[in-house]
C-alpha cells in the first residue's frame, strides 16, 4: 500500500507539473470534487455574449494580447465613463444565450461557427462565512476558456469535456454587481486533444453548469477516493483509498462514516493526505441487478461532504471479466452526448434520463460514453440505474503522438476525468483513446496514458478502442495491435460489411482471434440507415439494409471465441457530423443510430434488443 500510494502521489505531481507547463502562469487549481454536496450558488441562466470572430477583445490591432487594464479588452467594463468615452464593445440583453448549452443550437448564425465568443454574467454574492474561500467551478467549456472577474484574470483552461475551477481572491469578489466574463474559443488545432479531424459536431460554448463553490480556507476536503480494494478475496472485502485536504495539514484527523453499515473510522492526515483502509464485512455489493448505494460522509475539522457510493470490484481473470468475482457479459451501446430531436449537446439530468431510458429499453447493462467524458449527470445516474460505464478521453484518430505538450494535454484531461468520477461504481473502464494508427511512437504515447490511469486509479480497468484491418487470411481476422499488451480488455472497432469491400454477408465466413490471452470486447460496429427510408435489404442507406447488417453481425457474434465478453455497437442515436455530406441520405448527420433524428426506433433497434434478451437469459 505504501509503495502504491507514493507512486500515486508522484503521478499526480507529474501531471500537475505538466499542466503548469501547458497553461503557463494561469494553471488552474486542483479540481474540487463532489460539487453537489458543497455550498454553491448557480450562475446558470441567461448570459450576454459578443461574437468576436477577429478576436478584437483579446488582441490589439498588432495582434498582441491586450494588457489586463486595457479599456478596449472585452473582459473590462463596457460602460462609458462619459459621453466622450469611446467603447467599441458592449453586452446587452438582445444578445443573450443559455448556460449551460452549446451556442450552435441556440441561433442559426452559430450553426457552423468555430471561433471566439465572449460570455458575460453579472451576479451578487455574500459569503456564508467570512473566512471561507470561494471558487468558480465550470462543468465544461469547449474548448479554451479564459476567465475574468471584475477585470482580473482568474485563469485559463483547455479541454472541452472536463471540469475545472479557480480560486476567487477576496480582493476581487464583490458583494454586488460582479462582472464575470469568459472568453470561449472552440477553434480546432493540430496540437490539441482532440485534433483537427473528428467525426462529431464541434459544439462550442459553456456547455455544462457554472457554480460558485464556498469552502473552508483550511482543512477543506478537496478530493477523496473510497472504493473496494481490487484483486482480493471477495469474501474479505476491504475499503482502500485516500482523503486529500486543501492544505498540507499534519496530524489532523479526518473521518469516514457509513451510517447504514454502522461504520465510523478516523484517519490521520500527513502532508494533507490521509490514507484510508478498513474492512466492509456486511456490505451489499453494487451491480446492474442490484445498484445498491450507501450514504458516505467524509469530514475534517472544518468541512463535511456526503455522497452516494456503491461498492463493487471489477477485474480480469484469464479470459473472463469478473464483476464482484462473477463472470459478466457486457450488453452495451455507444452514445454521443447529444439529443438528436433538438440537435444539441446534452447537459442535464433530464437528458441523461432520456438517453439511459433508450439504453435500458434496448436491454443494455453497459454504455460506452464516447468519445469524451460526458456530463456528470450521466455517470451519477448510471450509478443509480445500475448501468456499467466505459468513460473515454478524446485521443482520437491522428493527434500528434510525437509531442510532449500534446501528451501533457491528454494526461490533463485523463486526470480531470478520473478525479471527477473515481467514486462512481458504474465506471469500470477508463479508455485512453479511439482508433489510433499503429506506430511505435503512438504505442509509447498510449502506453503512458494507460500507466497514468492505472496509477491514478488502480480499482478500475483500462483500455482503448483499437482499429482493425479488414484484410484477412482465410477469413481469420486477428487483433494484434501492440497496444493490446498493455490494456486489460482488448477492445476493437469493426464494421464488416459497411466499410471496406463486401456486404454484410462477409460476416458469414469471418472468424475473430487475438494474440493476447485477454478478454475481447467489440467496442463499435454499425451501418447507416436513414430513419423512415424503406427499401429492400440490398439498398444501402435504408432501414432494411441496417437491419440486415445487424442480423449478420449477431450471427457472427454468436460464433466468437470464449474470451468474447461484450459489445457496444455504434451507436444509440443519430448524431451530427460535418464529415457526412451525402445530400440525400446524410446532410450532416451520421445515421448509424438505432434511433433516428426524430427519436424514433429503427428496425435495427429490435434486432439488437432480441439478441440482448437472449444474452440476458443466458448469463443472468
Amino acid at each position: 500500500m505504501k509503495h502504491s500510494h507514493r507512486f500515486l502521489i508522484k503521478q499526480i505531481a507529474i501531471v500537475s507539473s505538466m499542466l503548469m507547463l501547458h497553461v503557463g502562469v494561469f494553471a488552474q487549481q486542483e479540481l474540487i470534487t463532489n460539487i453537489p454536496s458543497r455550498t454553491t450558488q448557480s450562475l446558470n441562466g441567461k448570459w450576454q455574449y459578443i461574437v468576436d470572430q477577429y478576436e478584437t477583445g483579446f488582441y490589439d490591432y498588432r495582434y498582441k494580447e491586450r494588457a489586463e487594464d486595457d479599456r478596449e479588452a472585452y473582459w473590462n467594463s463596457d460602460i462609458p465613463d462619459n459621453k466622450l468615452d469611446r467603447k467599441e464593445h458592449g453586452y446587452i440583453d438582445k444578445y443573450s444565450i443559455n448556460v449551460p448549452g452549446d451556442w450552435n443550437s441556440q441561433d442559426a448564425k452559430f450553426l457552423y461557427y468555430e471561433g471566439t465568443v465572449w460570455y458575460k454574467k453579472s451576479f451578487d454574492y455574500r459569503k456564508t462565512k467570512a473566512s471561507n474561500n470561494v471558487h468558480l467551478y465550470f462543468g465544461a467549456i469547449n474548448y479554451r476558456a479564459d476567465v475574468y472577474l471584475n477585470g482580473k484574470k482568474l485563469g485559463m483552461h483547455k479541454g472541452g469535456f472536463t471540469p475545472f475551477n479557480f480560486l476567487v481572491p477576496d480582493s476581487v469578489l464583490k458583494a454586488k454587481d460582479n462582472f464575470l466574463v469568459v472568453r470561449v474559443d472552440n477553434k480546432r488545432y493540430a496540437d490539441e486533444v482532440p485534433t483537427l479531424n473528428t467525426d462529431w459536431w464541434n459544439y462550442g460554448g459553456i456547455t455544462r453548469d457554472v457554480k460558485l463553490v464556498e469552502m473552508p480556507a483550511a482543512s477543506a476536503i478537496q478530493d477523496y477516493q473510497i472504493q473496494l480494494k481490487p484483486n482480493h478475496d471477495i469474501k474479505n472485502k476491504e475499503v482502500e483509498g485516500w482523503i486529500k485536504l486543501n492544505t498540507s495539514s499534519n496530524n489532523e484527523k479526518v473521518t469516514i462514516e457509513i451510517p447504514e453499515l454502522k461504520i465510523r473510522q478516523s484517519f490521520v492526515v500527513k502532508n494533507g493526505i490521509a490514507k484510508v483502509a478498513f474492512p466492509l464485512s456486511t456490505v451489499e455489493l453494487w451491480s446492474p441487478r442490484n445498484p445498491k448505494l450507501y450514504t458516505v460522509i467524509v469530514a475534517s475539522q472544518s468541512d463535511r461532504v456526503e455522497e452516494k457510493i456503491g461498492f463493487r470490484t471489477i477485474e480480469v481473470k484469464g479470459k473472463q471479466l469478473l464483476l464482484n468475482g462473477n463472470p459478466i457479459f457486457l450488453r452495451g451501446i455507444s452514445m454521443h452526448e447529444e439529443i438528436p430531436q433538438q440537435i444539441r449537446r446534452a447537459y442535464s439530468e433530464q437528458d441523461a434520463i432520456q438517453l439511459f431510458g433508450w439504453a435500458k429499453e434496448l436491454g443494455c447493462n453497459m454504455v460506452r460514453l464516447a468519445h469524451y467524458p460526458h456530463d456528470e449527470s450521466m455517470t451519477r445516474l448510471a450509478d443509480s440505474l445500475g448501468i456499467l460505464v466505459w468513460s473515454e478521453i478524446p485521443v482520437y484518430w491522428t493527434i500528434d503522438f510525437t509531442s510532449k505538450a500534446v501528451l501533457a494535454k491528454a494526461q490533463g484531461q485523463l486526470d480531470e476525468m478520473i478525479a471527477r468520477d473515481h467514486n462512481r461504481a458504474s465506471i469500470i473502464i477508463w479508455s485512453v483513446g479511439n482508433e489510433t494508427p499503429v506506430s511505435e511512437t503512438r504505442t509509447g504515447f498510449m502506453k503512458t496514458l494507460l500507466e497514468t490511469a492505472k496509477a491514478k486509479d488502480p480499482t478500475r480497468l483500462v483500455s482503448a478502442a483499437l482499429e482493425v484491418n479488414y484484410q484477412s487470411e482465410e477469413n481469420l481476422r486477428t487483433i494484434d495491435d501492440p497496444l493490446g499488451e498493455y490494456v486489460d480488455v482488448v477492445a476493437f472497432n469493426e464494421y464488416l460489411g459497411w466499410y471496406g469491400n463486401g456486404t454484410p454477408e462477409s460476416c458469414r465466413t469471418a472468424h475473430w482471434a487475438t494474440k493476447y490471452n485477454k478478454p475481447v470486447f467489440v467496442s463499435e460496429t454499425g451501418a447507416e440507415g436513414l430513419g423512415g427510408f424503406h427499401a429492400d435489404s440490398l439498398t444501402r442507406w435504408s432501414e432494411e439494409f441496417q437491419e440486415w447488417y445487424y442480423k449478420e453481425q449477431v450471427s457472427m457474434l454468436k460464433r466468437m471465441p470464449d474470451n468474447f465478453i461484450g459489445i457496444s455497437p455504434w451507436i444509440l442515436a443519430d448524431f451530427r457530423s460535418p464529415r457526412r455530406n451525402n445530400p440525400t441520405y446524410q446532410e450532416g448527420w451520421n445515421n448509424k443510430g438505432l434511433i433516428d433524428q426524430q427519436g424514433r426506433k429503427k428496425k435495427s433497434f429490435y434486432v439488437l434488443k432480441n439478441y440482448y434478451s437472449e444474452l440476458q437469459n443466458k448469463y443472468e
